[in-house]
């Protein structure tokens, strides 16, 4: 993982923490200084993780310290905390929370008629 990519990520979520939170600030650092009490405590710290790894990839004698695999862990739980769930999915998975419920009591109904039908003799 390079240095780039550790300020893009940081970028993204500073995007994000701006655009969902109307933080200010130049850097990702700066935003969680101003704001990051409004964040859950792992979000937070995560974040605060992404920050001080951003700011460790500007050095390249210190981008050894960083761990690839931590980076991409905190990047994706600020991702999913930031990321709002749009107005269209949540349509959408009502509609098939709805068609599951629908279609499970249209299957016990049926089954329940079919041994209602074959206990009787009908069948």
């Amino acid at each position: 993982m390079s240095g780039a990519n550790v300020q893009q990520m940081a970028a993204r979520v500073a995007d994000l923490l701006e655009a969902r939170l109307n933080l200010g600030g130049a850097t990702l650092a700066d935003k969680l200084r101003r704001g990051g009490r409004r964040l859950p405590r792992k979000v937070r710290r995560e974040a605060t993780y992404l920050a001080d790894a951003a700011r460790i990839a500007n050095v390249p004698r210190l981008m050894f310290q960083i761990d690839p695999h931590r980076v991409r862990l905190a990047y994706d739980a600020c991702l999913r905390h930031l990321k709002p769930l749009g107005a269209a999915e949540r349509r959408k998975a009502l509609a098939m929370q709805m068609l599951t419920g629908i279609g499970a009591g249209l299957f016990l109904t049926g089954t329940l008629v079919l041994l209602l039908l074959a206990w009787r003799g009908y069948l």
